[in-house]
């Protein structure tokens, strides 16, 4: 299936571009992989965002009752699209809004959608994942992080890891186990937990270039309300395979992957370019073309699901796994293309787009991991979406 935009998406793309023509600076190109949360880049990227809120971008695709335009989602993803292949900022954004907002959507009571959702419309609350632990990564379920009922609140015990942006954010969407004598899916209960509530230490985890993107956090008898329960009380993993579908279902990683794809085949036209291209490169870089166009559509069609009130699940895990696939592979053609001129770091004259093209072969290395590992991701399609049989 081709899918084809509509005139008025093809004239708010137009809109998008006239704007970050005139919000990015002349000379940009993009965010050092996984360097959001850097001192360097924070205070623009904040000022980015406060700028997309007041266009009312961040919510393009919310109902009205919640603060947002009620515009169909295909819209959002033209400016998913837009800000991706421009390298514009937008990660700080990403789990208040694409994640935590539509959980608390449809998990939330008035109560909490009254309270949480107009701070993060407004760029005002930026929010990081407390899901993965040092011992549950990929079986997510298996969490120990623990939330004891005392009184009004609960009271929190144990840590996260790679929680992403950690120390720069204001809330965090928690997972905890609060009935430990029940099967491991049914004993789990979400929050959302300030982050400046006491007891909680954030500690940094730097990554191989050298970027404070992760963190380790710790909670030390840390008090929640009850009222911040999101969904009832051990039914917090249903919340959290929500707000897992719609992180896994986005159109930025194809667009992202597109715009290296371009670069790299811009890089190998040149003539007085480093890059050696030869017949199997061509074929390579053209593999991977073909591969990112199908899974963009791949990725439209869990956009065009979720417009239909549909909530994809092994579709979006398609779509995750696709593009961090490709990812990986387009690193892999640019560093073969470029050779020794591949491992060139930020600052050296020689260094193709900046050095960028050897910083996104390191980071790449944990795009199959994060988020969801691949071989997560291939069981949930064998299973949920070819009726195939566990084990």
């Amino acid at each position: 299936m081709e899918y084809r935009f509509s005139a008025e998406e093809e004239a708010f793309r137009g809109k998008v571009r006239s704007f970050l023509a005139e919000a990015l600076p002349a000379d940009w190109r993009g965010v050092y992989p996984d360097s959001y949360f850097h001192d360097e880049n924070w205070p623009f990227i904040r000022s980015f965002t406060k700028k997309m809120a007041e266009r009312g971008w961040l919510t393009i695709a919310w109902p009205k009752e919640y603060g947002g335009q009620g515009l169909p989602i295909m819209q959002q993803v033209v400016l998913n699209e837009e800000l991706s292949y421009n390298l514009a900022p937008s990660r700080d954004m990403s789990v208040g809004v694409n994640l935590a907002a539509p959980t608390i959507m449809i998990h939330g009571t008035d109560e909490q959608k009254r309270r949480f959702l107009p701070p993060i419309a407004a760029s005002e609350h930026v929010y990081t994942q407390g899901f993965s632990e040092p011992g549950s990564g990929s079986d997510l379920a298996s969490l120990e992080t623990r939330a004891v009922r005392d009184g009004d609140d609960y009271v929190v015990n144990g840590s996260k890891i790679w929680t992403s942006g950690a120390h720069r954010a204001s809330h965090c969407l928690l997972l905890t186990r609060t009935d430990p004598e029940a099967p491991k899916h049914r004993g789990i209960s979400m929050f959302i937990l300030p982050m400046d509530t006491p007891g909680i230490t954030v500690r940094p985890i730097v990554n191989p270039l050298n970027i404070h993107y992760f963190n380790q956090v710790f909670f030390d008898n840390v008090r929640v309300p009850s009222e911040n329960m999101v969904g009832p009380e051990n039914r917090g993993w249903y919340s959290a395979t929500t707000t897992l579908d719609f992180e896994r279902s986005g159109i930025a990683r194809f667009a992202t992957n597109q715009r290296a794809l371009d670069e790299l085949a811009k890089l190998a036209r040149e003539p007085a370019s480093p890059a050696a291209v030869g017949p199997s490169l061509r074929h390579a870089l053209a593999e991977v073309a073909i591969a990112n166009h199908a899974g963009r559509n791949v990725a439209y069609r869990v956009a065009w699901m979720q417009g239909q009130g549909l909530v994809p699940n092994q579709e979006a895990s398609a779509s995750k796994l696709l593009g961090s696939d490709i990812a990986q592979r387009i690193s892999q053609v640019g560093i073969r293309m470029l050779g020794l001129y591949g491992q060139l770091d930020r600052g050296s004259k020689h260094a193709a787009f900046d050095g960028r093209i050897m910083a996104e072969y390191v980071n790449n290395v944990s795009v199959t991991i994060r988020a969801g590992t691949s071989e997560i991701q291939r069981n949930i399609i064998a299973t949920r979406g070819l009726g195939l049989p566990r084990g």
